[in-house]
């Protein structure tokens, strides 16, 4: 499991920058995507950040772990 504070402090650096970029639009034509790519990505359920795999939201052993005990819809193994 991930520590709690990194979880929080995560949350607030994202605020924190949304608030930044929200301010930096309202001062003119600016590209949108130039802070949008610098979040951190996070496990729904362990909150770990590395192996996160964006379409299901969760990391890599959360995602086989759930997929070998058949609890994601629409997944199966590749090879029999």
């Amino acid at each position: 499991m991930a520590k709690t504070a990194k979880v929080i402090k995560s949350k607030r650096l994202r605020n924190k920058r949304k608030e930044y970029f929200d301010k930096y639009l309202s001062q003119g034509d600016r590209k949108k995507n130039r802070i949008s790519t610098r979040g951190v990505t996070r496990c729904k359920i362990t909150g770990r950040a590395r192996g996160y795999m964006r379409y299901f939201g969760l990391s890599r052993m959360t995602f086989r772990e759930l997929a070998s005990k058949g609890e994601l819809p629409g997944v199966i193994k590749a090879s029999k």
